[in-house]
């Protein structure tokens, strides 16, 4: 039985055991990278394990509703603190989502890192269980070490393997996001000593800690801890500006980590943690959510739009994108809350493709410069159908991804924030204006200048043939996706239309 096995314990602590298989390989970087990508394939064929035995585990019983596994045991008990492990189908998506884009960040790295490839496989490693910790831990202070723990290998990642101003960014990253961490840690210990006044009980569970009391002017404060450390992670405008320089920085793979899991740790702690926790505050912030959400939207459009560094345009398109998750957990209502869950995933499959495709051409032409391509689709034509398609699913083109959460998003927000569907709606044209622009310099126009580049060969046909086939199953059958998330979704919003 699934219950009777550490599960989730397995799928935070593989990829630790994985570090440990390396060690002796420190020479043999070839041989690491089969054994690093093994670990991470194994992380896969769990994950997608449980996706294929989720109803059966639905219809166990658990101490908590919702949840389909559990592990709690007792860590540090003199201040409260266990090791608590939840799976419910929220995060069930989201280290599904995990083990799938680790798999193709080492795959789409393969030839890329030469130097200290062992060390930046380790890093990889140490990084994917972080966060799968993120996405399981049901205790706050587990979750903190877990949330801090994610990040340092992505600083070492930018800051040895980057390009450019590589150091600037890294300290520019860690300067943001330990700012954000830090005042959430000061929230989380003075959630725990006010439940402990209130209750006798010293504890960091989150479960428990639903039950704390308290009034509005402490449930402000402490939401908004929360909120500027998830807010940043997201990242949300006006807080924006590491996310560009990192990207544009950060090798291919930390791209596609970048977009496709860091981020949506931000938003997965602001439903997970931030809404149930201190409901009455979030209410509050919802209508600054809203504008700050509408502001990103546009304003990454309008930046965008300006770039001439392919990297750094879709860059600024993922904080566009992460608008609109905002504004369906802004709303907090079960069809835009399924919407912005599914679109977190949405958003990692076509971003991470967009930042896949943009590496491999850099390989080949040492540029990402947009005015250095043109006439591309007579020279590489499989690169150029392969950007094609995944640039119109981050426009939301019906039949792929991002059009079903998109519009589960905005039909759920209709009727509590029209002006802000109206608004979204205007904003939805903007990309269009960069991403067609993008194409027509690159894919279209003709040649500027000679560049004798090779097409795709088998490695990088398969990673983006596995992201295309994602794309179109969510895009044209969805419902086993919402299906999976539906009762956590009812159980965070207390069933509200």
């Amino acid at each position: 039985m699934p219950g009777t096995y550490p599960l989730l314990t397995i799928l935070i602590f593989l990829p630790l055991a994985g570090c440990v298989l390396l060690l002796p390989l420190w020479n043999r970087a070839t041989v690491a990278r089969q054994v690093a990508f093994g670990v991470a394939a194994g992380e896969l064929a769990l994950t997608g394990w449980l996706y294929a035995s989720w109803q059966g585990l639905a219809g166990g019983a658990t101490a908590v509703p919702g949840y389909l596994l559990l592990e709690d045991r007792p860590w540090i008990p003199s201040f409260g603190i266990r090791y608590s492990l939840g799976l419910d189908g929220i995060s069930l998506l989201m280290v599904m989502l995990t083990s799938f884009t680790f798999c193709v960040a080492l795959a789409v790295s393969w030839n890329a890192i030469k130097e200290r490839a062992v060390l930046f496989l380790a890093l990889m490693l140490v990084m994917e269980a972080g966060i799968m910790g993120v996405f399981l831990s049901l205790d706050l202070a587990l979750f903190y070490l877990f949330w801090e723990i994610m990040l340092i290998p992505m600083f070492f990642l930018i800051g040895v393997w980057g390009h450019g101003r590589r150091i600037y960014s890294t300290i520019k990253f860690f300067l943001f996001t330990m700012f954000g961490s830090l005042l959430m840690l000061l929230a989380i210990i003075a959630l725990h000593l006010l439940h402990a006044r209130q209750s006798g009980v010293a504890t960091f569970n989150l479960h428990e800690l639903l039950h704390t009391q308290l009034p509005l002017a402490t449930q402000l404060w402490l939401f908004a801890a929360f909120f500027l450390a998830f807010a940043i992670k997201f990242p949300l405008f006006p807080l924006h500006t590491w996310l560009p320089d990192a990207h544009t920085d950060a090798p291919t793979a930390g791209s596609v980590i970048l977009a496709g899991l860091l981020l949506k740790t931000g938003s997965y702690g602001l439903i997970r943690f931030g809404y149930p926790l201190f409901p009455l505050a979030a209410h509050a912030f919802t209508p600054l959510l809203y504008t700050l959400a509408l502001l990103g939207i546009f304003y990454a459009s309008l930046i965008a739009f300006a770039q001439e560094d392919m990297k750094r345009l879709v860059a600024y398109s993922s904080i566009g994108h992460m608008g609109y998750v905002a504004i369906g957990i802004a709303a907090w209502n079960p069809v835009a809350l399924s919407g912005s869950i599914l679109q977190m995933a949405n958003h990692a499959v076509t971003t991470g493709a967009l930042f896949c495709l943009i590496g491999m051409l850099d390989e080949r032409a040492h540029t990402r410069d947009i005015s250095a391509f043109g006439g591309l689709w007579g020279k590489i034509p499989l690169w150029s159908f392969f950007i094609l398609i995944f640039s119109l699913a981050s426009l939301g083109l019906p039949g792929l991804n991002s059009f079903v959460g998109e519009f589960l998003i905005l039909v759920g927000t209709i009727k509590t924030a029209p002006m802000v569907v109206v608004l979204s709606f205007v904003g939805i044209i903007l990309p269009l204006i960069y991403m067609v622009r993008l194409l027509q310099e690159v894919v279209f126009q003709k040649e500027r200048q000679p560049l004798v580049v090779n097409d795709l060969d088998l490695r990088e046909m398969t990673i983006l043939a596995a992201l295309l086939l994602l794309n179109i199953w969510v895009g044209v059958h969805p419902a086993p996706f919402l299906d999976m998330i539906h009762l956590p979704v009812q159980l965070l919003t207390g069933g509200a239309s």
